[in-house]
């Protein structure tokens, strides 16, 4: 009886120590990405939801800026501006957490502490952070985030809005030094092109 209840404890305090390690890394990942001056990476996004996109990211604290051949995306931490190429026109809103995530794969580090249960398992060189979120009727219910285990970098986030799941690869970040100015959109340097406010 002694063994049996010794065994269960271990399983159970391994499971605590799982999801406490899942924590942690995630806590490294968001300091290392969420570097105060910025950063910029590269990435490829394939949705059922969005469709297929792949370009540049700047990141900074909870503002992004996504460059991809046909939009520009300028998101300053309440306002996003999307500027249409082909239209010549900016749709100004204010998106959901799931529209942010379809342009800012790096959106996950500020959600991850609200609302979500976590866990992880190693997938080679590899950390593989599973979340759910508590309330499935979140508009991000569950993600998938690989992470490099030596620099905790990730390189994949995997999210899904109810049964559609989003992929988002991620590849050569670089933290630098980034001006706020990145993250508003400037009607200056687009004269032409036609606002149209969503709000």
């Amino acid at each position: 009886m002694k063994k049996i209840l010794a065994i269960a404890f271990a399983a159970m305090m391994s499971l605590g120590t799982m999801a406490q390690t899942a924590q942690q890394v995630l806590d490294k990942t968001a300091a290392v990405i969420g570097n105060k001056k910025g950063a910029t990476a590269n990435f490829k996004l394939s949705s059922p939801k969005y469709g297929s996109a792949s370009g540049t990211i700047t990141i900074k604290g909870n503002k992004f800026n996504a460059r991809t051949p046909q939009a520009i995306v300028w998101y300053n931490g309440k306002t996003q501006w999307t500027y249409m190429k082909k239209t010549n026109e900016v749709n100004v809103s204010n998106p959901t957490q799931a529209k942010q995530m379809s342009m800012n794969p790096y959106t996950f580090i500020h959600i991850y502490k609200t609302g979500y249960k976590s866990s992880l398992k190693t997938v080679g060189s590899n950390y593989q952070v599973h979340l759910v979120a508590n309330n499935q009727k979140r508009t991000v219910a569950e993600m998938y985030i690989t992470i490099n285990k030596n620099t905790h970098v990730p390189s994949q986030v995997k999210m899904r809005q109810g049964s559609t799941w989003s992929t988002i690869n991620i590849s050569g970040f670089k933290a630098k030094g980034v001006s706020n100015n990145s993250f508003v959109f400037n009607s200056k340097e687009f004269p032409g092109a036609e606002i149209i406010d969503l709000r």
